[in-house]
């Protein structure tokens, strides 16, 4: 059974050449447990497609359903809670906050829960650990290499129990060692339950998800000769 379902999603946008059709009428189907790759050139879509998949970005047009949620339909603060609930973003700049230890960063998801402060710890903890940081909790984003901020940035995707983690091109910064690293993760939480969708510029990627699909120009393929 599907968990996400996006039906005839199209996208414009208007700009200074009039309006611009970044996607058109995409759909797709996701089942729960699948670990997808979305490739494609640049300028294809396939930020467009994750924000509106990840209930961030509302589509012209078209339906999205995760879990039988007619997401879209939703008021602006159940959507949060859609958010808060089923999904985990992990995105290519990390987005950590300066200031705040690995610890801090990961907590930041649960400072809205009605959680005590010693129960958010121990969860910030536990992803940490999972994640191969548990001895650097404490660190500053400055104080730990770019592989280890990205690997912050999952426990920080993940600390809610999500259903879904989003990835915006997670190995794009990374050295082929370290990028191995996090897809090895990557595998380990997939393996767990955890639907992953990640955006990939890189092929050699593909080895690691279940499936992949292409886009261009707006429009989704199967394979990359279609896209």
């Amino acid at each position: 059974m599907s968990l996400i379902k996006l039906c005839e999603a199209a996208k414009t946008y208007k700009g200074g050449d009039g309006v611009v059709e970044a996607l058109k009428k995409v759909s797709l189907e996701i089942v729960a447990g699948e670990f997808l790759a979305l490739m494609g050139p640049s300028g294809s879509g396939k930020s467009t497609l994750l924000s509106i998949l990840g209930g961030l970005n509302p589509p012209t047009s078209g339906k999205l359903t995760v879990d039988n949620i007619d997401v879209y339909s939703l008021e602006p603060e159940r959507l949060a809670d859609f958010r808060h609930d089923y999904v985990g973003f992990v995105f290519q700049q990390y987005q950590l906050i300066p200031y705040l230890t690995a610890l801090e960063n990961v907590m930041l998801p649960l400072a809205i829960t009605s959680r005590p402060g010693k129960e958010q710890q121990e969860m910030a903890h536990s992803v940490l650990e999972k994640v191969g940081l548990g001895s650097k909790s404490q660190r500053l984003p400055n104080q730990l290499s770019g592989g280890e901020q990205n690997r912050v940035a999952i426990a920080r995707a993940i600390v809610n129990q999500p259903s879904i983690m989003f990835a915006d091109e997670p190995t794009g910064s990374l050295d082929s060692k370290t990028a191995t690293e996090l897809l090895e993760l990557f595998q380990v939480l997939n393996q767990d339950g955890l639907t992953i969708i990640m955006v990939t510029h890189n092929k050699e990627n593909l080895a690691w998800v279940s499936r992949a699909v292409y886009i261009r120009d707006g429009i989704l393929a199967q394979t990359p000769q279609e896209s």
